[in-house]
């Protein structure tokens, strides 16, 4: 479970990055939405599901991140509440990208109870 522990805390921080860059290139990004947007019918409302998107997403990285980390620190102290956490920072990696659907499927099949394996 240590390692276990040591690759969450590790996505955790990656999460967090990534959430601090979109904060940072919020505007950027802005932007490049809105130069896609010039020819369509009503721009503003669609500018305005992106802003919804971009506050979703950076909350949502926040989270996540916060998240992984705690789980990863009770995966390595081998607390009670480990698998609880282990089984919620796993839905959070599988809703982000390859590495953290790799390591939150990895997580989901490997920390259930030895009563359940059947392998």
């Amino acid at each position: 479970m240590r390692t276990y522990g040591i690759l969450w805390v590790l996505y955790g921080v990656l999460r967090l990055v990534g959430a601090l860059l979109v904060f940072m290139y919020s505007a950027t990004l802005t932007l490049m939405w809105g130069a896609l947007l010039s020819r369509v019918p009503n721009p503003f409302a669609l500018m305005n599901l992106f802003h919804i998107f971009l506050i979703f997403t950076i909350i949502l990285g926040i989270v996540a991140g916060a998240v992984c980390i705690i789980a990863g620190l009770n995966l390595m102290s081998g607390a009670s509440s480990a698998r609880t956490f282990g089984y919620v920072a796993a839905f959070f990696g599988l809703t982000n990208g390859p590495l953290g659907i790799a390591l939150g499927a990895f997580t989901l099949a490997f920390i259930r109870p030895a009563e359940m394996r059947t392998l």
